[in-house]
């Protein structure tokens, strides 16, 4: 398989984590995919921002990579919170016109019912730690942390709103993916949300049902070729290690076969 898109990439992260060098937020996969022809850009924006200020930040990334390659649009690769500061940027912000593709991984573009149990807690409370965490979010570099903004997003009700208003542009092509862990013992770092969530919703990555990720001409449910399943942090090849993603090969394959698709279809 070959990444030599007709554009090039920008990878959005999603929330609590940074575009870092020395720890890239997407492990193995950007250096994969730049061996196999890809031009790859970082969205770069705060870990912990609201919605419309980490949209601001990737719009200067935007800008940077279409200056750099001469390109007139990005396919754009999103995970997590990040795929919807990118349907921000595309609607709201009026940049389809440089948004060739969109591809979504574990996005939450239809809330979670987990988080409106577990915002049914006094809001004071909430806001309280909101806060102590962006004092940490601060510290290790984010311009302008708004945690409680952004879990506030992850609500049905606030997930309903922002699908109203940032409708898909027809300008896009729009595709999203969804995971599953295999059950509690799959991730030792995801297993207590993911009993959480699965206490409410069912089978989850740790973090997000099948039913909060499925968007425009969704892909369907990974759930990996052995006994492990894909957690949140196995999509974003967290452990530099190989992963099974359906009996297909590893994590970083699985990446190689969305860009491949990409370019067969002009993108």
């Amino acid at each position: 398989m070959t990444a030599d898109t007709k554009y090039p990439i920008l990878m959005v992260h999603g929330m609590g984590f940074r575009d870092r060098k020395r720890l890239c937020y997407w492990g193995r996969i950007p250096k994969i995919l730049e061996q196999n022809g890809a031009r790859v850009f970082f969205g770069g924006q705060d870990s912990s921002g609201s919605v419309e200020s980490n949209a601001e930040q990737i719009r200067q990334s935007l800008d940077k990579a279409l200056s750099e390659t001469g390109a007139e649009k990005v396919n754009i690769i999103a995970h997590s919170k990040g795929g919807l500061e990118a349907r921000y940027l595309i609607s709201t912000m009026g940049l389809g016109d440089r948004i060739a593709t969109l591809t979504t991984l574990s996005t939450p573009h239809n809330g979670s019912l987990t988080v409106d149990r577990l915002l049914k807690i006094p809001e004071s409370a909430v806001k309280f730690g909101c806060k102590a965490v962006d004092v940490w979010f601060k510290l290790v570099g984010d311009k302008n942390p708004d945690t409680y903004s952004a879990i506030s997003l992850f609500k049905t009700s606030s997930a309903e709103k922002f699908n109203e208003e940032n409708p898909d542009d027809p300008r896009v092509y729009y595709q999203s993916y969804g995971f599953v862990m295999n059950g509690f013992f799959s991730d030792i770092t995801m297993c207590i949300p993911w009993l959480a969530v699965y206490a409410v919703e069912g089978e989850n990555d740790g973090l997000l049902a099948p039913r909060a990720v499925e968007w425009t001409n969704f892909k369907g449910v990974y759930k990996g070729g052995g006994r492990r399943g894909i957690s949140h942090c196995d999509e974003v090849d967290l452990r530099r290690s190989y992963i099974d993603i359906n009996g297909a090969g590893d994590i970083t394959d699985f990446y190689l076969g969305i860009i491949s698709d990409l370019k067969s279809k002009g993108f």
